[in-house]
């Protein structure tokens, strides 16, 4: 499948465990194109190659095997009755896969193009979660190599500190920033746009899913699709699915609190803050109605260290992170 080519003077791109997501600036509209970071194998059929490359669903022929990859992956998984093979786990790449660096690879080469002259790409990174500092750089590392084969000038950011970018100019880029994803939590705290305080926490949307597929039985597949698709946090659960993410949701959330509120109340270096400061929610596992109100509600039963002015949603939860990392890209051009 041929490579599209990229057009404009720079890109924001978040690499998230769940899925990759690309922003482009056109005509100073952000414009944001999403792919599901996993793939499934299939046998090999000279059919089957060119009916894909028909329909141009992303894939890739090695070893006697097709690869699809994207969005496309997940319709495969669901009438194969297999989970889809991923290639991150907790924010990072991920070791048990072999396939993980290959499809890296395939996976952002589609979705950015090999760069036309010189140009420029700024990518997310997670908080190191704890004791993974090494595999954070390897995987930095990994992610930066791959985009300078591809012909880009590459820097990297913060993956909180991309949502502080894309949701609090009118702060002068002061806040708490939290992604939510398929890996990690990550929060970041910034100070007229320097980050002071960031880290991450391991339990997000992958804990969710696994944990549900294990009490319920079904596929972590079809609990991730449950969640994106019909769960909310208000009114009476009849499905035992909605019931049981139900339940892990508000783990997590507490999860979250707790680890901000011994990150916040432990940290030295923290300035002297004269006003309230907002904090900003993003990611996909934010998404279900009844989110913010849930999260803000546990953080005010932990008595969070920091005076809140308060709790919002990022104008595009989904997209808010590699917006972000854009606007990182755009003010260094």
């Amino acid at each position: 499948m041929k490579n599209e080519k990229n057009q404009g003077g720079a890109i924001g791109l978040d690499v998230g465990t769940s899925r990759i997501c690309v922003a482009r600036e056109d005509s100073g509209n952000f414009q944001y194109r999403s792919e599901l970071n996993a793939f499934v194998v299939i046998p090999y059929a000279k059919m089957t190659e060119n009916v894909l490359r028909r329909e141009n669903v992303p894939h890739t022929v090695q070893d006697g095997h097709i690869a699809v990859h994207g969005n496309e992956a997940e319709k495969f998984a669901e009438f194969l009755s297999v989970e889809t093979r991923r290639t991150m786990t907790a924010g990072l790449l991920n070791a048990a896969e072999p396939e993980s660096l290959s499809m890296m690879r395939q996976i952002l080469g589609n979705m950015v193009g090999q760069a036309s002259g010189a140009k420029k790409i700024c990518f997310t990174v997670p908080a190191p979660p704890a004791g993974a500092q090494d595999n954070l750089r390897y995987h930095e590392a990994t992610i930066r190599q791959i985009l300078t084969e591809l012909g880009y000038t590459v820097q990297s950011i913060n993956e909180g500190l991309a949502v502080i970018y894309s949701d609090l100019e009118n702060t002068n880029y002061t806040g708490i920033g939290i992604s939510c994803g398929g890996g990690l939590c990550n929060v970041c705290f910034a100070y007229l746009s320097v980050p002071v305080l960031s880290f991450s926490v391991p339990r997000a949307g992958d804990y969710i899913d696994s944990s549900a597929a294990s009490v319920t039985g079904e596929r972590a597949n079809r609990i991730r699709m449950a969640k994106e698709e019909s769960f909310h946090f208000n009114g009476f659960f009849g499905d035992k699915v909605h019931q049981v993410l139900g339940v892990y949701y508000d783990e997590m959330i507490h999860e979250l609190v707790r680890s901000m509120k011994e990150a916040f109340t432990g940290a030295r270096n923290l300035p002297k803050l004269g006003r309230p400061i907002p904090l900003v929610l993003s990611g996909g596992t934010t998404m279900p109605n009844g989110f913010r109100d849930r999260f803000e509600k546990i953080l005010a039963d932990e008595a969070f260290p920091l005076t809140i002015s308060e709790v919002r949603m990022a104008a595009e939860p989904l997209n808010g992170s590699a917006k972000g990392a854009l606007i990182a890209a755009l003010t260094d051009l």
